[in-house]
């Protein structure tokens, strides 16, 4: 009678660690409970749910910092599944087309940047620039006015 306590006890908790766990439904402590996902990752993976559901693995290992492809694969086995599937790794070149999409989205966002820096950069020499040309006016009028009265003084024929 023991033994086939024990038996059933045994498989309920092998059922139990094998159940999937839906990272866009599980609470935080479910996720604590999955094997490599610790209270820092699990917190993370609910502040990002907050801002939308996980789409597929690849959103989920986009948008949470720390996991990549090696780490999705031993989280899904596991059992964490994003929206009821396990993770499947990814051939080479799905990755490499991936990582070269992820790095030209970096570089024009950089270029981007870049352009926007110097459009910056560009409108604040020119502000400078009338700056210096209003002083400049502000005090050419002054010095145009008592010129012309030492002009006519200066010219003025000697007898």
């Amino acid at each position: 009678m023991f033994k086939k306590f024990l038996a059933v006890l045994v498989m309920l908790y092998a059922t139990l660690a094998l159940a999937a766990v839906d990272v866009n439904k599980a609470t935080e402590a479910q996720l604590d409970a999955v094997k490599g996902i610790g209270p820092v990752t699990s917190k993370m993976i609910m502040s990002e749910r907050k801002k939308g559901d996980f789409k597929n693995w690849d959103d989920f290992i986009e948008r949470i910092k720390g996991v990549g492809d090696t780490r999705a694969a031993k989280l899904s086995g596991e059992g964490l599944t994003v929206n009821g599937a396990a993770y499947k790794v990814a051939t080479k070149d799905t990755r490499s087309t991936a990582k070269e999409d992820r790095k030209e989205t970096k570089a024009s966002a950089k270029e981007d940047k870049k352009e926007s820096k110097a459009a910056a950069k560009e409108e604040k020499k020119d502000a400078k620039e009338a700056r210096k040309d209003d002083k400049v006016a502000v005090t050419k009028p002054a010095a145009s006015a008592a010129t012309p009265a030492a002009k006519p003084a200066a010219s003025a024929p000697k007898k």
